[in-house]
């Protein structure tokens, strides 16, 4: 039998999953519903386009129902794993590119919640992964395509 893969994330991104489950079972699913009714109202379906968006979108919509019950059913709740001392799971972590002399700040996080976006690196990520485990004043060496990335940890926060 295969081993299922765990989802790292943290108590606060399994409860919004919850939550988002349980509006798409509900209120999104019902709204879906309706939206199949009034277009088999419209008559002959074999050329009722309203009808086809419907049950496309009410795929979609059970496509993603099975895809938060699969994150949810394979969750890994990660605690914070650092601290101040080393960088870990839900470390925020202010770092200085080398040869640049660029200052950004990441937190490090399960890969379900990672949004470089908003400064939200997975632990998973080649950076994460070069970061974890690493203190202040050390230099890291980041592979990544466009070479060797060297940066040097400068703050490390809960």
């Amino acid at each position: 039998m295969a081993v299922e893969n765990r989802f790292r994330m943290s108590a606060e991104r399994l409860e919004e999953l919850k939550k988002e489950l349980e509006y798409l079972q509900t209120v999104r699913e019902s709204e879906v519903a309706d939206q199949i009714r009034e277009a088999r109202s419209f008559g002959d379906l074999s050329e009722n386009s309203e009808y086809d968006e419907a049950k496309t979108e009410q795929g979609k919509l059970y496509s993603k129902i099975a895809e938060i019950k699969k994150l949810i059913e394979n969750a890994e709740i990660v605690e914070s794993s650092g601290g101040v001392d080393k960088v870990g799971i839900g470390s925020r972590v202010t770092v200085r590119d080398v040869e640049f002399g660029d200052e950004e700040s990441y937190q490090i996080v399960g890969s379900q919640e990672a949004n470089p976006m908003e400064g939200k690196i997975s632990d998973d990520s080649p950076f994460g992964r070069g970061l974890m485990g690493h203190r202040v004043g050390e230099i890291v060496d980041i592979d990544a395509p466009a070479g060797t990335l060297r940066f040097e940890i400068l703050k490390i926060e809960e």
